[in-house]
């Protein structure tokens, strides 16, 4: 390639996983990305760094292959690499399942199908932490044929309240029913034979997790982004140390406030596990500390930058940079592993809600107090909120999406969250 120049962002999906990549790509090289998705969220409306457009049923097969062999033949004469970025689970499954038909247009930096399916299995993915000594919340399999068996024969080995969750994360994007959650922290015994029956009764057909709960709250857990190259080296790896996350039934489990945070330890576990595994582009890792044995637990890896993994880039860690450096420029093979967060000096709290919302809710402890400080020194930001893209509809637009916080928060917390 002549220049780092030479290449073309295309992003999949149009949230706030998509805007942060977006801006990324315009903070560091001034390129405006394109988006493709099945509909269009608030986080990329109104933009002047991101251009979406939608189609209809895009989010699955067969109108993803179909809309992607379209687009495809937009850029066959194109002489610029087309990076394929993908920002959402659903999209991460889709691109590595027609990543031999899309490598023919586009730079695809995501594993193939087969370690995928491994690893979007919560199940397989414990088995595979296991064989890496990687710790994990103790955990037991409940299947489709153990509800049909009688959900009252499901022996729980936990004390309660324990924590339920799909396996498959990508089939319960499709499910719906009221008291939906992306996780449950259930009660009692009465609750979990009415959560199973409710979530088989409405189509769900993979397994669920049932796992011991780990005590604590928000304060207690951590999310790692990783990039790892072409030559499956990790070449950057930036924890967080989230402090409050959304209460929203749909949306918990989605952190609002990150300190970054910098543990060696930690660092060292995951890049022995990326390694031998072959990994290649970005993931991101949800762990949590059990103070029971003074162990960071892991509960998935997401093979992709979390939803708030612009703290790395506005932590002085831009994605977009190392995506290019690897697969555009080759910059990137000849370069040490960064590993993030070490100079105090230089971090920033990010939020993705009101800094009214973070001082109300975030549990008090010396971590609000470090994040206190940082926005009284004026050392935070946002992934939506950038003044060079801010006409006065985009404006307005995300700053009624954070001021919906205030009242997701009265009404979920306390259920959610208060007593944890």
């Amino acid at each position: 390639m002549d220049s780092e120049m030479d290449f073309i962002p295309v992003l999949l999906g149009s949230d706030i996983n998509v805007y942060g990549m977006a801006r990324a790509f315009y903070e560091r090289y001034g390129i405006k990305s394109t988006a493709y998705a099945s509909v269009q969220f608030a986080p990329t409306k109104y933009s002047k760094i991101v251009n979406v457009e939608t189609f209809p049923g895009f989010s699955e097969d067969p109108g993803f292959i179909e809309n992607m062999t379209k687009i495809a033949k937009r850029y066959e004469n194109v002489n610029k690499k087309v990076v394929l970025i993908a920002c959402g689970d659903g999209y991460v499954e889709l691109v590595s399942k027609h990543k031999a038909f899309l490598e023919k247009t586009f730079v695809v930096p995501y594993i193939d199908y087969d370690l995928v399916e491994q690893l979007i299995s919560k199940e397989a993915f414990y088995e595979m932490a296991d064989w890496y000594d990687l710790p994990h919340p103790l955990t037991k399999i409940i299947s489709k044929a153990d509800y049909e068996n009688g959900v009252a024969k499901i022996e729980v080995p936990y004390e309660y309240p324990v924590a339920l969750k799909p396996s498959n994360a990508v089939e319960w994007l499709d499910i719906k029913f009221e008291g939906r959650k992306k996780a449950f922290r259930i009660k009692d015994r009465a609750e979990f034979d009415d959560i199973v029956s409710k979530i088989y009764d409405h189509g769900y057909t993979a397994d669920l997790i049932l796992q011991d709960f780990i005590p604590g709250d928000d304060s207690n857990m951590r999310t790692l982004n990783c990039y790892v190259d072409q030559y499956h080296h990790v070449k950057l790896m930036c924890l967080g140390h989230p402090l409050l996350e959304d209460p929203t039934p749909a949306d918990i489990g989605n952190y609002v406030a990150i300190l970054p945070e910098y543990n060696q330890q930690v660092y060292d576990q995951i890049q022995h596990f990326l390694e031998a595994i072959k990994f290649t582009g970005f993931c991101n890792f949800d762990m949590k500390y059990d103070r029971r044995d003074q162990t960071f637990k892991l509960f998935e890896i997401n093979l992709r930058q979390g939803r708030s993994s612009f703290f790395v880039t506005l932590n002085g860690y831009n994605l977009a940079e190392y995506v290019v450096e690897d697969r555009v420029t080759g910059a990137l093979k000849d370069k040490p592993t960064v590993y993030g967060n070490q100079n105090e000096s230089q971090q920033k709290l990010w939020l993705g809600v009101p800094v009214k919302v973070f001082k109300e809710y975030a549990r008090d402890n010396a971590d609000k107090q470090r994040a206190l400080e940082l926005l009284a020194a004026k050392r935070y930001g946002t992934t939506v909120f950038y003044k060079q893209d801010m006409n006065l509809k985009r404006y307005v637009l995300q700053k009624y999406a954070f001021y919906l916080y205030n009242g997701r928060f009265k009404n979920y917390f306390k259920e959610n969250k208060g007593d944890m």
